[in-house]
Order: structure tokens, then sequence, then C-alpha cells
């Protein structure tokens, strides 16, 4: 009988989450269109795409593309190759996945990234299912295959988050965090995923991104 509760619970809050998903992001994107406006032109006129599309992994191993305001030079990956020549970069770049100074942002990519503007286009991802406004943070193929391995099952059994607690401590901190610690951090999501923690995560972006720490 407990097990039945639990599985009820379960599924009335995956239900409830994926109903204010879709509602939220309706109105947010309502809400900020004309930031997407202004980005959209600020983006043409610096002459290059405005929007990135990038494969992802999501839900039950579902392969998805991410949308988001382009922020890095065309070249970028020609660009970190010839950083990760640099064994400092390489171990920046393995331990974090990320880099604090990343010479492959433009220079309105940084104000966007700094403000997290340029996630909104995830907004459709959360509208399409892709993706939710809480949860583990969108990885590549690549990604599962060298960090996460056997703990990808969690990472798979919800949908990843625009949000999440790893994304909200960087954004807190303005710094980096390890990809062990993001494991860990998706691995407690997963397990005590509840409204109260969903809300909590939320409200700390919120006051997060008005600080614009973002990287």
């Amino acid at each position: 009988m407990n097990f039945y509760h639990k599985e009820m619970k379960k599924q009335f809050f995956d239900i409830s989450k994926r109903l204010f998903d879709i509602f939220f992001a309706f109105i947010l994107i309502i809400i900020t269109s004309p930031l997407w406006i202004v980005i959209y032109f600020l983006l043409k006129r610096e002459g290059q795409e405005v929007f990135f599309k990038h494969k992802r992994i999501g839900k039950n191993g579902k392969p998805f593309y991410i949308i988001k305001f382009r922020t890095m030079y065309p070249n970028a990956n020609e660009k970190l190759n010839i950083l990760l020549q640099n064994e400092e970069f390489k171990k920046k770049w393995q331990l974090y996945r990320k880099l604090d100074i990343d010479p492959r942002i433009t220079p309105i990519g940084k104000i966007l990234r700094k403000y997290s503007l340029d996630e909104l286009p995830q907004l459709i991802n959360i509208i399409k299912g892709d993706m939710s406004f809480v949860g583990p943070r969108p990885v590549t193929y690549e990604e599962i295959k060298t960090y996460y391995k056997n703990k990808a099952k969690f990472y798979f059994s919800v949908r990843p988050g625009l949000t999440g607690l790893w994304q909200v401590e960087s954004k807190e901190k303005g710094i980096p965090i390890p990809y062990r610690r993001r494991i860990a951090s998706d691995l407690l999501y997963v397990k005590k995923r509840n409204w109260l923690l969903d809300l909590k995560i939320i409200t700390r972006t919120l006051f997060a991104i008005l600080k614009g720490k973002g990287i």
C-alpha cells in the first residue's frame, strides 16, 4: 500500500509538473518577446546566426536538439581544439566541461550569458516536451559515456532542466562547478524531486540571474 501511495504521488507530481511547464513557458515567451526581438537584431547585426542548436540526450535516452541564442564565434570548435593543446586549459575542461575565461564567446554572447538570456529559446524545448523548467542539465552522448556511465539510468528517468541544483549553484557563485559535483547534484534531484524543491530551485535561479554572475 505504501509503494502504491508513493507511485501515485510520483505520477501526480510528474503530470502537474508537465502542466506547469507548458503553461509558464508560454507565459514567459509572451512576457520576454520584446527581449527576443532585441537579441535577434543584435545578433544579426553582429553578423552571425541567431540560434544555435546542439544535439543532447533527454528522458529515456531520447536525443533532441537544444535551442539557444548563439553566443560563440562560428569557429568555436576549432578554437576549443587549439585551447585544449594547452595543458592548463585541458585540465580545466576535463574537470568542469566549462571555461571561466572563454575566448570562444562573442562580446554580445558574454552579456547574454551573464544574465542567462541565451537560454530563453529553451522555453520552446520545454513546450515541445524535450525539457522541464527544473531537472539535470541537458548533456551530450559523449558526457553520458565519459562521466555518467552506470549512473545514466537516473539521468534518463526525468526530463533535463532549464535550471537545476548544479546550474543554480554555478550561477550563484559565478564559477564553473566540478563535473563530479554536477553528477551528484543530478542524482540528488532525481531521488528527492518534489514541488517544494522545484520552487526553491526556481526562486534561487531568479535571484542568481538578477545578480548577473552567469558564465
